[in-house]
């Protein structure tokens, strides 16, 4: 049995993404060699001082890689066929640019052969004059098909006109912004002459700052309202794309509509159906309000249907758009149902933004490529995006059901908030509490985790139900011997 003499630096994280560099560097260096028999997941884990699932991750993720073979009774062993080196610059195999998000899906789990069954059948079957460019506001078939699939699960009102294929929600919400900022700045921005409320700054939601001014999009800035809290990686994109930004809070209900009524915002972006962080429900009461103030200022509203598929207690709330589709574009993608690397996304708009964002997508990319569209068109008329679906909301339930379970065990103290739903969970520290130091030693045990300032937002998707256990009892025995819980 090799001996793997393994560095590993905890205070970077990511544990299970180091023990996997290091040991396929061994292997493309020679120092294990084809068929070499590796520890058992335990042995390794008791050596390193880490938790088994950290292990067990790095191994499953070399195995679907193809440098380790694992079989029942024989152990996992160097893969016997030929391992070249990548040339130098090269990225490793399987790394994520962003790292581990505690919104990203479990990946292992995409539906690797009914999404092959449906690319050779658009393959084999696709006319050539398909491959042309496209309509920039995507395939009709796939136009078709997401409306159909929308009025279904999601009650919207949507037709194929209304229907703009995009990259995903990010670039969808960015071409929208930019329409907006286009119509302000014909009409004369309030925002330009310095009307403005308390703003959000780059370092995030809550803090006073200087409206800030898109460097693209053509138009003048709009204000254009946000949740308080909210994610942090989606404000950059919005700013460059003409936006100034105003935080206003969410409570139980899901954002304060009078406090909305306020800032003197034409537009707002939340997410009704699970609020990230805080995983609450725009409530009955607020969503009427909501539509209310939307109609008599003639502001807009931009739906974040990000998670929506995965709600686990009862079937998920209609959108906001099936309620006022021509104040409300709803915006989704399968970046959480399938995977974030497809790019591929859905805006159902009002006809002018509708046409405005086809417009944009025509002067700036020309389209999305047309035979993933096709494919996800397939895809869906057959039945496999519904399966796969039903699927993955077993699962993920589960998996928040054991994650629920093990931090009412081995950590009591925190709170959990939040409907049973998405891929994540907040959990609500006690007072004096390091969330940052709390939330490094999570992520050493194999935790994908956001600190907030008082709360963590910890994934489940990505983790089976013994590894989510075993991570959490881990936390519990690492951050008491290191006595990580208070400020120091």
């Amino acid at each position: 049995m090799a001996d793997l003499h393994l560095v590993v630096d905890r205070s970077r994280g990511g544990l299970a993404g180091q023990i996997a560099r290091e040991l396929r560097e061994s292997i493309r260096s020679g120092r294990l060699g084809r068929g070499a028999r590796l520890p058992p997941s335990r042995d390794l884990a008791r050596d390193l001082g880490l938790s088994r699932g950290v292990v067990v991750e790095a191994y499953e993720q070399l195995v679907a890689e193809g440098f380790l073979e694992a079989r029942v009774g024989a152990g996992t062993r160097v893969a016997a066929g030929p391992v070249s080196r990548p040339e130098e610059g090269a990225a490793e195999p399987g790394a994520s640019h962003d790292g581990r998000r505690p919104t990203t899906p479990d990946l292992t789990a995409f539906p690797r052969q009914a999404w092959l069954a449906a690319m050779r059948h658009v393959l084999a079957t696709l006319p050539g004059d398909c491959l042309d460019y496209g309509d920039p506001g995507g395939v009709a078939e796939l136009r078709e098909e997401l409306a159909g699939y929308l009025r279904r699960v999601r009650a919207a009102d949507a037709d194929t006109g209304r229907v703009v294929v995009v990259t995903g929600v990010a670039q969808g919400l960015s071409l929208v912004v930019r329409a907006l900022a286009e119509s302000e700045a014909e009409a004369g921005s309030p925002v330009a002459k310095g009307e403005t409320g308390s703003l959000v700054s780059e370092g995030g939601a809550g803090k006073s700052a200087a409206p800030v001014v898109a460097e693209a999009g053509g138009g003048g800035p709009v204000l254009l309202a946000v949740e308080e809290p909210t994610s942090p990686r989606q404000l950059p994109l919005l700013r460059r794309a003409g936006a100034c930004l105003v935080g206003v809070p969410v409570d139980a209900e899901g954002i304060d509509v009078a406090a909305l009524a306020g800032t003197g915002a034409r537009a707002v972006l939340l997410t009704p159906a699970h609020h990230y962080p805080t995983g609450v429900v725009l409530s009955p009461r607020r969503r009427a309000e909501l539509i209310a103030w939307a109609a008599a200022t003639g502001a807009i509203i931009l739906e974040d249907d990000y998670d929506a598929e995965f709600r686990f207690d009862r079937e998920p709330i209609g959108c906001l758009q099936g309620l006022a589709p021509d104040r409300v574009v709803l915006a989704g993608s399968v970046s959480k149902s399938l995977a974030p690397g497809l790019r591929l996304g859905w805006l159902v708009a009002p006809p002018a933004i509708a046409a405005a964002v086809r417009r944009a997508r025509g002067e700036l990319d020309l389209g999305s490529p047309v035979i993933d569209q096709y494919v996800l068109a397939r895809f869906m008329r057959t039945g496999g995006y519904d399966r796969h679906l039903r699927r993955m909301r077993r699962e993920y339930r589960r998996r928040r059901d054991a994650l629920v379970r093990a931090l009412a065990e081995h950590l009591p103290e925190l709170r959990v908030h939040g409907i049973s739903a998405g891929l994540h969970l907040y959990a609500e520290l006690p007072g004096g509490w390091d969330a940052r130091r709390v939330g490094e030693a999570a992520r050493a045990c194999g935790l994908a985790v956001d600190p907030l300032p008082s709360a963590l937002v910890i994934g489940f998707a990505r983790l089976s139900e013994h590894r989510i256990a075993d991570a959490v009892r881990e936390l519990k025995a690492r951050a008491d011997g290191q006595n990580v819980w208070t400020y120091p």
